[in-house]
Formats: C-alpha cells, structure tokens, sequence
C-alpha cells in the first residue's frame, strides 16, 4: 500500500485545465500530425463503431460511439463494388483443402472466406468434421507431411518483418510459398526461411525502415501526463 502511494505521489500532476483545453486544439493536432498521430488520436475519441446495412434505403450505416457517451450516425449509399470473387462453395473448400489441413483451421478458412454453410450460420471444428466425413474425406495425418510449413503471420514473426513484407516477399518470388486455392492462407516453408534470397530480402526490407523505426514501434499509443 505504501508502494502504491509513493508511485501515486511520484507522478506529475494533472493540469485540469490545459488538458480541457487539448479539446479546442483538436483540429490544430489533428491536421499537425501525420498518419499515424491521427490514428493514436482516433483510438482515442472513438469506443467503437457499429456498422448495420438498411435493407429499405439500401444504406450503409455507421454509428459511431465517441469517448464521452455521445454518437454520430453516418449514412452512406450502398453501391456494389467490382471485381471481388464470390465466396468458395464450403464443399468446394473441403474438396481441396481437407486432409491436407486440420478441422480446426478449416473451420477458420471457411469463415475468413465467408463460405456459409447452408443455413448460414458460421463454421466451427465439429461442423467441418462432419462436412468431411459426409464427403468421405480422411482427416489430417501429421505423419504425411512432407515437409514443415507455418503461415504468413508465423514467418513475419520469425522474420521479424510486417506481414505485408513478407506477402511482398511472395509475390517478388523470393520466399517460396504455396497457396492450394484463392484466398486460402499462404502456407510457408519453414526451411526457406533460411535461404540466402530470403536473408537478402528481409536486409532490404529493413534496411527501407526509417532511422527511428524503434522509436515508433515503442511510441504507438498516446501517453498523456499524468495517466
């Protein structure tokens, strides 16, 4: 107890009144800063927001709770937007991508595809077990695998790089990468992680980063005196 009110007395003190006033400097902040101070600023001002489409006006609407208790409704026109495949069939999904994946990561393919069932509700391990054996498709054997593969997520991690880096790194046909159909997760052979193609990549991607990268990992939320 003790501990905790001299760690209370060490703090700053709290200005009331200067920090009333950052709300009147809002938008003098907002349009100072660069993208990534208006995103520490938003996650801030906004709890959370709620999207909900009305089916009559063929709207989108946006409600948006600010810190406070107040909210802004915003309607948008819903407008149907070009060039995005329609969602895999689930048997289709299960056709090509069961046994070589396990139940548990098929149900969550399945529901990042949005691939309904048909009564459309969403998938889970039990569902997709039952989907497979109705196909007469065998579950997954870890004892087939031929070699060890992680996903996209796993080998920024390991790579310790943004996924986008390592996505890029796809695409530019330096770290190898297989995909059994559209929009499945990219399935990333560990041992390729050690190449010399994939050193030289990951070194220009960091190497791209700006000098006080560090700085900016450590600075992604807005710390205000006293808090």
């Amino acid at each position: 107890m003790k501990d905790l009110e001299a760690q209370a007395q060490q703090r700053p003190s709290i200005d009331r009144q200067a920090l009333l006033a950052l709300a009147y400097d809002l938008p003098t902040a907002w349009n100072a800063g660069d993208t990534r101070t208006q995103q520490r600023l938003t996650r801030i001002l906004v709890q959370e927001i709620v999207i909900e489409h009305d089916a009559e006006t063929n709207q989108v609407i946006a409600l948006i709770h600010w810190t406070g208790g107040r909210h802004t409704e915003i309607r948008v026109a819903k407008t149907r937007a070009g060039g995005f495949p329609e969602p895999p069939s689930a048997v289709e999904v299960m056709r090509k991508l069961g046994g070589p994946w396990p139940d548990r990561d098929l149900a969550v393919t399945l529901n990042r595809m949005r691939s309904q069932a048909s009564d459309g509700r969403t998938w889970t391990t039990t569902r997709v077990r039952a989907l497979r054996e109705r196909l007469h498709i065998a579950a997954f054997d870890p004892a087939a695998l031929t070699e060890e593969t992680i996903s996209v997520d796993e080998a920024a991690s390991r790579l310790k790089i943004c996924v986008g880096s390592v996505k890029r790194l796809i695409k530019d046909g330096v770290l190898p990468a297989t995909q059994l159909m559209p929009s499945a997760p990219w399935q990333v052979p560990v041992a390729a992680l050690d190449s010399d193609a994939v050193k030289i990549g990951v070194r220009a991607v960091v190497e791209r980063r700006p000098r006080n990268f560090s700085v900016l990992q450590e600075n992604k939320a807005l710390r205000l005196p006293g808090f």
